[in-house]
């Protein structure tokens, strides 16, 4: 398991995990990111990710992101 920061632009991954404070993770998995969903990082720039969940792109920030396991 890895952070999702970790994988490459492109690259489909499945969440494992989601770590944090229990508002972090409320708030994760309100925007679709729930252990067993297929993710894949669209771009990263300027502290910031854009991953594609669910068909719908989201923009998070690395500190969020380092909070996903994939």
């Amino acid at each position: 398991m890895i952070p999702l920061t970790f994988a490459n632009i492109g690259e489909n991954m499945v969440i494992k995990k989601i770590g944090g404070s229990p508002e972090v993770k409320k708030h994760l998995e309100a925007m679709g990111f729930v252990a067993g969903s297929d993710v894949s990082i669209i771009n990263a720039f300027a502290g910031n990710v854009i991953v594609n969940i669910k068909q719908s792109r989201v923009a998070i920030s690395n500190e969020m992101a380092k909070k996903i396991m994939v």
